[in-house]
C-alpha cells in the first residue's frame, strides 16, 4: 500500500477510534467526570469552642490549588503541570499562616484540590481545617476525573469550599451551565462550575453562605448565563427574607473598570486559555451592584480601580484587574471591605475581607 494509502487508513482509524470513544463516553462514565449534587463535609480533629459574635468577618480567596506563583502551562508564562508534595505543603503552609493572621470567621475558597495529581494528592481543604482555627468545612467538586488525558494532568478533584468556626446545616451543590461552544469530548473532561451553599444558624437566625467560581475561558455567552442563574438564585433567597453572603471568583470585571482588554500580563495567544478581553462583558455585573451590597462599594472602586485589583497571571507584575467579589442582601459594616494586595507571592489572586453585622 502506498504512503498516501497508509495516511488515509490512519485517518480512518483515528476517526473510528474517536467515534468509539464518544460512544463509550455517552453510554457510561469511564473516567468518572460526572458530578452530582454531593458535598463533602470536614471537621477539625481538635475543635475549639468559639462564641458566635455580633459581627462576622468574611474572607474569600482563590488559592490557586496551593500552586503559589509557580508558572503553570495554562497561564502561558511557563509549562509546569505537576508539583512536588514539598512544594504544595510549603505553599499551603503559607496560605494557612495568612489565614490565621486575618482570623476570619468564615472563609470561602476557590480552586482547592482535594485529590489531584497536580498537587501531589494533598487534601487542601483538610489541610486548612487542620492548620487554622476553623472547625468545619464543606467542599463541592467542579473538576473531577479519574484521569484527564491532556497535558499530563491525570487524576483530578478540585473545587470550592466554605470553612466555618461553627457547625452548619443544609450544605448543597448547585450546578451551573457548561460551556456550550466546546465539543462533547472537551466538555466531558472540562470543569463543571457550581454554587456551593451552606446554612449557618444561631439563636433562631440563619445566614446562607455561598461561594462560586465562574468560567474563565468561555467564548460564548456561558458566563453570562452563569451570572444570570446566580443572580436569580440570590433574588429567590432575598424574596424569601433569607439573609445571604456570597463570595467568589466571578472572572468578570466591575462596572467603571478603566481597562477591559489588552492586559500586560497576557501571554496566551492560541485562543485556548485567553481571558484577556472583557470589553463586551462590562455591564454583566451591574445587577449585583444595583440590588445588593458589595464589600467594595462601586463608588469606591470607581475612584481608584487599582486599590481593589485582585488578580494577575504574572508574578513579576502587580494586580491588574478585579474579578473577586463579596455581596450580601444586608449591609456590610461601613468601610470594613478590604482587598489584601500585600500577598502577591502566595496566589494569583488577592483575598477580600469584610465584616457583616449578625444582628441585622
Amino acid at each position: 500500500m502506498s504512503s498516501i494509502g497508509n495516511a488515509k487508513l490512519m485517518k480512518i482509524i483515528e476517526k473510528l477510534g474517536l467515534i468509539v470513544l464518544l460512544v463509550l463516553l455517552a453510554a457510561c462514565d469511564p473516567f468518572q467526570t460526572k458530578i452530582g449534587s454531593e458535598v463533602s463535609l470536614y471537621e477539625s480533629i481538635q475543635k475549639q469552642e468559639v462564641p458566635f459574635p455580633d459581627t462576622l468577618k468574611i474572607m474569600t480567596w482563590n488559592i490557586k490549588f496551593g500552586g503559589g506563583r509557580i508558572d503553570f502551562f495554562f497561564d502561558c508564562h511557563g509549562d509546569r503541570v505537576i508539583m512536588e508534595k514539598s512544594e504544595v505543603i510549603e505553599n499551603m503552609n503559607t496560605i494557612a499562616e495568612k489565614i490565621r493572621e486575618v482570623n476570619p470567621d468564615i472563609l470561602m475558597v476557590q480552586e482547592a484540590d482535594v485529590n489531584a495529581k497536580r498537587s501531589a494528592f494533598v487534601d487542601q481543604v483538610q489541610y486548612l481545617v487542620n492548620n487554622t482555627d476553623f472547625n468545619y468545612a464543606a467542599y463541592a467538586s467542579q473538576w473531577k476525573a479519574n484521569y484527564i488525558p491532556s497535558n499530563g494532568i491525570g487524576k483530578m478533584d478540585s473545587g470550592n469550599a466554605i470553612l466555618s468556626k461553627w457547625k452548619f446545616t443544609g450544605a448543597k451543590r448547585i450546578p451551573l451551565p457548561l460551556i456550550k461552544s466546546q465539543n462533547f469530548l472537551v466538555r466531558y473532561f472540562y470543569l463543571k462550575r457550581n454554587i456551593l451553599e451552606i446554612n449557618l444558624e444561631n439563636q433562631g437566625k440563619s445566614i446562607q453562605l455561598l461561594t462560586t467560581h465562574l468560567s474563565a475561558y468561555a467564548k460564548d455567552n456561558t458566563k453570562k448565563r452563569q451570572l444570570e442563574i446566580l443572580k436569580t438564585y440570590l433574588d429567590s433567597l432575598n424574596q424569601s427574607g433569607q439573609q445571604f453572603i456570597l463570595g467568589g471568583d466571578f472572572n468578570s470585571l466591575p462596572p467603571f473598570s478603566k481597562q477591559t482588554c489588552n492586559f500586560d500580563d497576557s501571554a496566551c495567544n492560541d485562543g485556548e486559555f485567553e481571558a484577556d478581553n472583557y470589553s463586551a462583558e462590562i455591564k454583566w455585573m451591574i445587577p449585583f451592584y444595583k440590588n445588593y451590597q458589595s464589600a467594595i462599594p462601586l463608588d469606591e472602586f470607581k475612584r481608584d480601580n487599582s486599590k481593589h485589583f485582585s488578580h494577575t497571571t504574572d508574578k513579576n507584575k502587580f494586580w491588574n484587574r478585579k474579578i473577586d467579589f463579596l455581596f450580601s442582601n444586608k449591609s456590610f459594616c461601613l468601610e470594613s471591605g478590604k482587598t489584601l494586595q500585600q500577598w502577591m507571592q502566595v496566589s494569583d489572586h488577592a483575598p477580600i475581607i469584610v465584616k457583616s453585622n449578625t444582628k441585622q
